[in-house]
């Protein structure tokens, strides 16, 4: 392709990977049901944190799509969907621009929460912003090194859902850090999935996953200790007294789960891509069922 020429709206949605979306907009919907169930809801915040949440998400994934073209993992053999700066669909220089403009995006809205919340909300977007930038760029790419699980976990569980309550109310609770573990379970697990069906390819890339590591049979089972774990936190939580019995309304995506993870056990190659859309799901229903059991009975 030639660098003057301008990718369509279909390149670059492409290169926002639509199907991942849902694993940014999980996290808040359960920090805004908590914040409805304790009164301390705010929607200007609550409303920057969802497109902040997104927007991250999809320049986490220019990013990844520019660093992996670059370090040379993306090749003619990948079995996932098109990456488009590997295949000449959009520049590398147009990608570097469309990335920063994304961040740049996402930092306006999250100075409004700043000036709201203070130095804690610039402090946690900063770590944010570089995690996602380190995925799969800098001196040490730590997807590269079998900590994409670890980070994953961390950012869109802990770190979104936790964000989102303490940018509407400017405190935590025990009960929205509790809450926020399903969520990172679950979204952990289409990163298990993708790095499952990369296996292959990352080897021969020296792209050391965790998959790559310990090998699929180990994948299968952190796909089914996540699940687990997503599904039994609600259950505490209702036992301790730290929410209502509502939070077990998640259960009811229990029939996708065990269907979810029957598929992954089964599947191979391409035929993963459809179980990766289907986890991402998973994770957006579940969430909201656990939401709205937290609103409905407090």
């Amino acid at each position: 392709m030639n660098s003057s020429d301008r990718p369509t709206f279909q390149s670059w949605l492409m290169a926002a990977r639509p199907r991942t979306l849902p694993a940014a907009a999980a996290p808040v919907f359960v920090a805004i049901a908590f914040a409805l169930r304790d009164g301390v809801f705010h929607w200007a915040s609550a409303l920057s944190c969802l497109l902040i949440s997104l927007l991250m998400q999809i320049g986490a994934n220019f990013a990844n799509d520019l660093f992996d073209h670059e370090r040379g993992t993306d090749t003619p053999d990948r079995l996932g969907p098109t990456r488009v700066t590997a295949s000449g669909i959009i520049s590398p220089a147009q990608m570097r621009i469309a990335t920063a403009a994304v961040f740049g995006l996402a930092g306006l809205f999250g100075l409004y929460l700043t000036w709201l919340r203070g130095w804690t909300i610039l402090a946690l977007g900063a770590s944010i912003l570089v995690a996602a930038l380190a995925y799969t760029g800098g001196p040490f790419p730590y997807g590269y090194y079998a900590l994409g699980d670890v980070f994953v976990f961390l950012s869109f569980g802990i770190a979104a859902v936790c964000g989102t309550y303490y940018a509407q109310s400017g405190m935590l609770t025990a009960a929205v850090g509790w809450a926020a573990v399903p969520q990172g379970l679950l979204i952990v697990n289409i990163l298990v999935v993708n790095n499952t069906r990369d296996i292959p390819t990352d080897t021969v890339a020296n792209k050391r996953t965790l998959a790559v590591v310990l090998g699929r049979q180990a994948m299968l089972t952190e796909y089914l200790l996540c699940l687990m774990g997503a599904y039994l936190v609600p259950l505490g939580l209702w036992i301790f007294g730290l929410a209502s019995v509502g939070g077990l309304l998640c259960w009811l995506s229990l029939p996708q789960a065990v269907l979810m993870y029957r598929e992954f056990s089964h599947a191979e190659g391409r035929a993963l891509n459809k179980t990766l859309g289907g986890t991402a799901q998973l994770a957006l229903v579940y969430a909201v069922l656990f939401a709205l059991g937290m609103v409905i009975f407090r």
